[in-house]
């Protein structure tokens, strides 16, 4: 079996972190969201990946080159992106009997992945409290018998989690027509191939489609969950590190300095001294945490720089940045809403109560800075010395 991931897409939802990294590629827990994909795939037994690429293709080519983990993988263009029919239609010559689609900007339970080869062909399925939001599947006598797209009154909680085992057949029906929105609709196919064939739901026990920047925490918060305790990096003896942490070889984390897990420590960063390292956060390649800063519940991508006494919390920080001393990071919100952040032009709420900065790549603040919760920062911004930043820049 070929498991079609599709990982050409940008991501505008997730600017700026995507605006030099395909969404697919942005990394949760050390590797890229696609990466997760492709390991389920793999321990489910699939014989090829090949890979539907576009924006930033060559990072994808980059990362997984023409074997990942002992599996042959393939790649083809999507040259215009008109949906995710057209996506798939995309790789229809190297379709080669039943075969799989999965999202390369989504995370799968893996044993629900397995469970969906199992029984192919399949969709996967995951309740929720808010079907209207999805494409709700309708069962009868355990088949699915229809997808019913953001209905008003859902019959159910079991909607489409985007993964799919589909028959051969299926690689004649990728030639739909544009839908309104003026894309090939994937679950215009799929409407094509429940009506011929016994179609089974099979629910994962977890999933998440990692669209916008404080889901790429959560996905974040997730994955970190399921490390051991690994400690490989230069730990000093002064230095406490407690619970599930990863420490690569290569990273440093100097005296005085706690580390509490779940947390990772990426090859080449240097932690302190006395930094304060807070459960749930990733710190990426090469990133600095100088004296006295502290970090909690957050991702710092590669090359990032955090001057001394500093804290950043419940934020995702970009490649090359540079916090000067004392850049204080607002996570919290006076009146108890939720933190909201701008998403293509709108505020869009978080859900979460606590939620802190985006930061693009290049970016550098002036020492004493205070970026005020929600507060997005695109690449190579600037604050100077002492300054307040209240609103995107």
């Amino acid at each position: 079996m070929q498991a079609i991931v599709l990982a050409a897409g940008k991501g505008t939802r997730m600017q700026p972190l995507s605006n030099g990294v395909p969404k697919p590629m942005l990394p949760v827990a050390g590797k890229p969201i696609a990466a997760h994909t492709a390991e389920a795939a793999v321990d489910a037994g699939v014989d090829e990946l090949v890979f539907v690429v576009g924006y930033g293709e060559q990072q994808v080519r980059g990362y997984f080159g023409t074997s990942y983990r002992d599996t042959p993988v393939s790649y083809v263009v999507q040259d215009e992106q008109q949906g995710t029919a057209d996506a798939v239609r995309a790789s229809k010559d190297h379709i080669d009997g039943p075969f799989a689609v999965l999202y390369g900007d989504n995370l799968y339970d893996p044993e629900g992945i397995s469970r969906l080869f199992d029984v192919a062909p399949s969709i996967a399925s995951v309740r929720v409290p808010n079907p209207s939001n999805y494409g709700v599947l309708n069962v009868e006598d355990g088949a699915v018998s229809e997808i019913t797209e953001k209905p008003d009154a859902p019959q159910n909680d079991l909607v489409n989690a985007g993964a799919y085992v589909l028959p051969e057949a299926a690689r004649d029906m990728l030639d739909v027509p544009l839908s309104e929105r003026g894309e090939r609709e994937l679950t215009d196919v799929l409407d094509k191939v429940i009506s011929e064939f016994n179609v089974s739901p099979v629910t994962l026990d977890r999933w998440m489609d990692v669209g916008r920047p404080w889901e790429l925490l959560e996905a974040n918060e997730w994955k970190l969950g399921a490390f051991d305790r690994r400690i490989d990096g230069d730990v000093s003896e002064n230095a406490t590190i407690q619970g599930d942490v990863v420490v690569e070889e290569g990273a440093t984390v100097r005296g005085g300095s706690v580390v509490e897990g779940p947390a990772y420590i990426a090859s080449g960063a240097s932690i302190g001294p006395n930094a304060y390292i807070r459960g749930r956060t990733f710190v990426g390649r090469d990133v600095d945490v100088g004296h006295a800063v502290e970090v909690k519940n957050s991702v710092l991508l590669a090359n990032t720089s955090v001057g001394h006494l500093s804290y950043i919390g419940d934020s995702v920080v970009g490649r090359n940045v540079n916090f000067g001393a004392g850049t204080n990071v607002a996570n919290l919100r006076h009146d108890g809403d939720d933190v909201t952040v701008t998403v293509k032009g709108e505020r869009v709420s978080t859900g979460r109560r606590k939620f802190g900065v985006v930061v693009g790549d290049d970016v550098k603040t002036g020492i004493n800075t205070a970026l005020n919760a929600g507060v997005k920062l695109s690449e190579n911004a600037r604050t100077v010395p002492g300054e307040t930043v209240t609103k995107d820049r």
